[in-house]
């Protein structure tokens, strides 16, 4: 198939557009590069997928992989002239959206920025999906719209109207939008709630990244809520495999059936407290943290766990990755980039 990858720059996207390639498919991935953190770190992720920084560096060029089927432009999702011409051109059968401006805490500062990129760039791709007849729309959504509810494991079942963050609501927002759009216009939409994702090449403002930076700096981390937070930690690979999974699969027969959207979690469907996940970062570091304790902060949860019986029931979907192994694989990808 050919599909269209957005935030393949970022974290899941860099992964999803790896593994789409290496099954044979075609795909264009997209991203604007923007500087919520190290651009460094895209570019690093592109080259690895055959793409050079200063092909990378210039907006609505289409630049071919030197070493896979893979090509990427940079292009920002608000732009409502280059992407429908986009994706006139390319004529994909399957969007696979995982660009977002990502961050809890930086939504609360920055609130012009969710809305531009979350709202009306999802609305864009919407748009282009109805308009040239893409087979299957897969979206990131997040854990995050689950807000503060008190019942665990989070289901897909639960009330999620009453996010706790900007960001919550944007995620929230686009999956009340694909839903208009699947009633209105016939064409099968996929959310998927991602909970904590980890791993190598991972986002430097996520706790795994920011923990090991400090730890092997020997500067104090921030634990906050005092440490009384579990999180359902899910390792890269899981959640690629899910994702891909679900790019795979043909949507005809839910067209048929009538059953245009859904909504999965996709998470390690297990919580993990934090204080025992410092201390495995910890071990594969031979150091102990200074930890700085701190209250929670504005827009966090104290816990999240992922109920994925329905993703296991669909795709036969089995994260499998324990906390032991993503951690020391995380250090070791970690120590090696940055030497």
């Amino acid at each position: 198939m050919k599909i269209l990858v957005t935030g393949a720059a970022g974290f899941i996207g860099f992964f999803t557009s790896k593994i789409l390639t290496e099954k044979g498919h075609e795909v264009v991935g997209l991203d604007n590069i923007n500087d919520y953190y190290d651009i460094n770190l895209k570019y690093s992720r592109l080259k690895e997928l055959g793409i050079n920084q200063k092909d990378a560096e210039v907006f609505n060029y289409l630049s071919r992989s030197d070493k896979s089927n893979f090509s990427f432009i940079r292009m920002n999702l608000e732009d409502r002239e280059n992407l429908p011409s986009l994706f006139e051109e390319q004529k994909f059968d399957v969007v696979c959206n995982l660009a977002a401006q990502a961050g809890v805490r930086y939504s609360l500062e920055n609130p012009d920025t969710y809305v531009d990129s979350n709202i009306v760039g999802f609305v864009n791709i919407l748009e282009c999906c109805r308009h040239h007849k893409i087979k299957h729309l897969v979206y990131a959504s997040s854990s995050s719209v689950y807000g503060s509810n008190k019942k665990i494991p989070f289901s897909t079942d639960d009330n999620v109207d009453h996010p706790i963050s900007l960001y919550a609501a944007t995620k929230k927002s686009n999956e009340l939008m694909a839903h208009t759009y699947s009633h209105l216009f016939n064409f099968p939409t996929t959310g998927l709630r991602f909970f904590t994702v980890y791993g190598p090449w991972g986002r430097p403002d996520m706790a795994m990244f920011l923990f090991t930076d400090a730890i092997i700096n020997n500067k104090p981390i921030k634990v906050f809520n005092f440490g009384k937070m579990e999180r359902d930690f899910t390792y890269i690979d899981d959640i690629v495999e899910g994702v891909v999974r679900i790019c795979e699969s043909p949507a005809s027969e839910r067209v048929k059936n009538n059953k245009l959207y859904k909504v999965y979690n996709i998470g390690n469907n297990n919580s993990v407290k934090l204080m025992d996940f410092i201390k495995e970062i910890e071990f594969n570091l031979n150091t102990t943290a200074e930890k700085k304790m701190l209250p929670i902060q504005p827009g966090d949860v104290e816990k999240t766990w992922a109920d994925v019986d329905e993703l296991i029931k669909d795709y036969d979907y089995r994260p499998n990755t324990s906390i032991k192994d993503g951690v020391k694989s995380f250090v070791t990808w970690f120590k090696e980039y940055y030497n």
